[in-house]
């Protein structure tokens, strides 16, 4: 039941938020774009690297 709840309030901000972000004129240049995207893929490792380790660790 938990599941269905979590995922319905998941649709529901989806349906506010990209209407909203479709309608907003902040756009994103390609050189911010690619300097963001440079940084994702790191910090995903990191994630991963943390996540492992706190689950090794029985946290």
């Amino acid at each position: 039941m938990e599941v269905l709840i979590i995922l319905a309030v998941l649709f529901i901000s989806l349906a506010v938020i990209v209407p909203l972000l479709e309608r907003s004129k902040m756009r994103i240049s390609n050189e911010d774009a690619a300097k963001w995207a440079k940084w994702i893929w790191p910090l995903m490792g990191i994630l991963l690297v943390a996540q492992l380790v706190r689950m090794l660790l029985g946290g």
